[in-house]
């Protein structure tokens, strides 16, 4: 595959260093449109050769010229722009030092091989890992396979030795008759009877050692794979919730999980059950050293441990404590709201189903409206107990609650709740418990955004589930560990994360020039999730209130790509410079608190330079009336003679506007256009219908800033 093909195929974050290499000196679009030949020169010799570089610096120019008159052919208005810009543009740059073309050429076609390589590299890694991850849960697979044969290979051989005993038995009682029969055995044939029940009586005591050995071993192998799962299954599972509870990849479901420890319990219960059988042939027939005799009572006590220590760690939180009204919110918690969570028992037994009762307990601050108990049972194949959000309520303990105040605010304060049952059967009583991650309770949903940064902030930083003082002194988190979780955030929610270059813009904002000089810089909590004096806000609330706007009237947009969203001012500029008259961006307000989007757009002077033009914010307010895409449909502004005109031509870098957003222009508004109220010396303010809110006056000033404004 040719290299440029590749490099397209890349993810995004690789595509963004290749977006580095191209400037307006050499534009992307000749190394696309020109790939092949491109790729078919040995540009290393011909950064050395200056005659050999004049020679292909005509050859591109030629090839220029073709792309030209191909263009001229469709009609390509835009294409023939762009290509007549670029020819001129390499004439200004290498007319004089073709040498220093063909250097920049070789030195990219260089850099691409290089991140193609890394990026080949991380895959393969990747793949490495999914693989050694399989190959780790086949290889448990099989011993829970192994532990499994062998307990059937006892239970066939206590079936056997049970048989063997009984014919012992059998033959003993008829030798013993048959002695003192008038006609009975010679001497000969007795001995032979005898020697026949002796070594029956061998073979019964190897065959007790087997069986002994036998369950001694599948005791070895529960215990190993019972270890793999309680120190590496769980808490690997637990870190996956954890991930995906703040926005990461979808956790894994508990079946598999389910399954190997129902495996390990069922065989504990065998071999318990099988000792139990020993025990009964064991007192039928009894000798001097007799293994049963001998380990059973170890056996006993090692096979109870390790049910029990299963049993202990087999309650498990399947989904976390959430507000349904919030689902993409988990472990906020408001008063006097409704919410539920799910427990689930990770031993599937028959004789469980009905016999827990799961018991939740809050923290001295608030109480539980409705019944906090709740029976666990079978439920689509597994043993679980679900809290109702219809019943279960937080409400707070005034008293309690003044009493016990802590040095931290509402939304830094961290709970659990607690999760309590006992198992008693057959004269086994054994304590289980678990808990939730910590929660935060706010009292008002205004509070939401504060909430979820202090989750966030926790479940980046440690997997501790009780350490409810952690923002008494909150650790820094690095860029490289924040920025992942931002980007999952919107991911979460929409169809796509951020990339490179929008996650580059938020360590700007966040680090300041500090990004450029550490980009793994450290960010504190303060940084993140508080406000630093009265005019910032905090960065948390900032990006929290940018989703919640996608969510509400900018989510297709979106998905589609159309929204840059993270783009500076400065940053703006810089790429729609050499851009066609027209092209425009879309970005996320700075400024704006409540969440809002602008859009710059390019045109250029008589002296063909660029000057760069921004309409003032849309809020959700405004949006809410008119749609964005209807915006950018009807926006005008006055140009020579006091023509309305609409500036907006191409999306970034060069769709025709009416591709990117015709298919959700509202119809019934299409070929309105504002009607002029006023024109003054440096503004005109026209007069614009929206379909919920009326009339509405928009300005558009001289320097070509425009500002919608409301009535009033």
């Amino acid at each position: 595959m040719a290299q440029w093909c590749q490099l397209t195929l890349l993810e995004s974050k690789y595509q963004e260093q290749i977006h580095q290499l191209y400037d307006d000196s050499f534009p992307m679009d000749i190394r696309q449109n020109l790939s092949k030949w491109i790729e078919s020169i040995d540009w290393d010799n011909v950064a050395v050769d200056e005659s050999l570089a004049t020679v292909r610096f005509h050859d591109l120019l030629a090839r220029l010229d073709d792309q030209h008159s191909r263009f001229a052919l469709e009609k390509n208005l835009l294409r023939q722009h762009n290509i007549r810009k670029f020819k001129g543009n390499l004439q200004d740059h290498f007319q004089e030092d073709p040498v220093h073309m063909a250097m920049i050429i070789s030195r990219n076609l260089k850099e691409e091989r290089r991140i193609l390589a890394a990026a080949k590299s991380i895959e393969t890694d990747r793949e490495n890992t999914q693989t050694s991850m399989v190959l780790e849960k086949q290889k448990l697979d099989n011993k829970v396979k192994d532990m499994k044969n062998k307990v059937q290979e006892a239970d066939q051989n206590i079936k056997s030795l049970e048989y063997l005993q009984d014919e012992r038995d059998f033959k003993e009682n008829i030798l013993k008759n048959r002695e003192h029969e008038m006609n009975g055995l010679t001497p000969k044939q007795l001995e032979h009877e005898k020697l026949q029940i002796v070594e029956m009586c061998f073979k019964l005591k190897f065959k007790r050692v087997e069986v002994v050995g036998q369950l001694a071993e599948v005791l070895n192998m529960a215990e190993a794979i019972q270890s793999d799962l309680i120190s590496e299954e769980l808490p690997e599972w637990k870190k996956r919730q954890q991930s995906s509870c703040i926005g990461g990849p979808p956790n894994a479901c508990l079946d598999q999980l389910q399954n190997w420890f129902t495996a390990v319990a069922e065989s504990l219960q065998q071999v318990r059950q099988q000792l139990k059988e020993l025990q009964e042939l064991e007192q039928k027939y009894t000798y001097d050293n007799d293994p049963i005799k001998q380990q059973k009572g170890f056996l006993e006590g090692r096979a109870l441990a390790l049910f029990r220590n299963l049993l202990e760690h087999s309650l498990v939180v399947e989904r976390q404590p959430c507000m349904p009204t919030y689902p993409q919110r988990p472990l906020v918690l408001q008063t006097k709201r409704p919410f539920t969570v799910k427990l689930r028992f990770l031993v599937k037994l028959q004789e469980f189903n009905y016999q827990l009762k799961v018991k939740a307990l809050f923290d001295k601050k608030f109480n539980i409206l409705g019944t906090n108990t709740k029976v666990m049972e079978e439920s689509n194949g597994s043993l679980a107990a679900e809290f109702v959000h219809i019943k279960y309520i937080l409400v707070r303990i005034m008293f309690l609650t003044m009493l016990f105040q802590g040095p931290l605010i509402v939304t830094e304060e961290l709970h659990c709740i607690c999760f309590e049952s006992e198992l008693r059967q057959s004269g086994l009583e054994i304590k289980l418990g678990t808990i939730s991650l910590p929660i935060v309770v706010i009292s008002n949903c205004s509070q939401l955004p504060s909430g979820w940064a202090s989750i966030l902030w926790y479940n980046m930083l440690t997997s501790e589930p009780q350490d409810l003082e952690f923002f008494l002194n909150p650790p820094a988190v690095s860029w490289g560990q924040l920025s992942e979780v931002l980007s999952w955030q919107f991911s979460s929610v929409t169809k796509r994360g951020l990339n490179d270059e929008q996650l580059g813009m938020l360590a700007d904002k966040l680090l300041g020039q500090k990004a450029q000089r550490n980009p793994e810089g450290l960010i504190s909590w303060t940084m993140f999730g508080a406000s630093l004096s009265e005019k910032r806000f905090p960065f948390c609330l900032w990006i929290e209130n940018i989703l919640d706007l996608i969510k509400r009237h900018l989510l297709s947009l979106w998905n589609d790509g159309c929204i840059l969203g993270f783009v500076s001012k400065r940053r703006a500029k810089a790429m729609l410079t050499g851009k066609c008259p027209g092209t425009f961006l879309l970005r996320f307000s700075e400024s704006s608190r409540d969440g809002a989007i602008t859009f710059t757009w390019v045109e250029h002077d008589l002296n063909d330079k660029p000057v760069f033009h921004a309409v003032e914010p849309y809020t959700k307010e405004e949006l809410s009336a008119v749609s964005l895409p209807d915006i950018i449909q009807t926006y005008k502004v006055m140009v020579a003679e006091n023509i309305p005109e609409n500036p907006l031509c191409f999306l970034y870098p060069d769709i025709p506007k009416d591709k990117s957003f015709g298919k959700y222009y509202t119809r019934a508004s299409e070929g309105k256009q504002p009607a002029t109220l006023f024109c003054f010396k440096s503004y005109i303010i026209y007069k614009v219908s929206h379909p919920n809110k009326g009339v509405v006056l928009q300005v558009v000033t001289t320097d070509h800033f425009s500002v919608p404004m409301l009535p009033g």
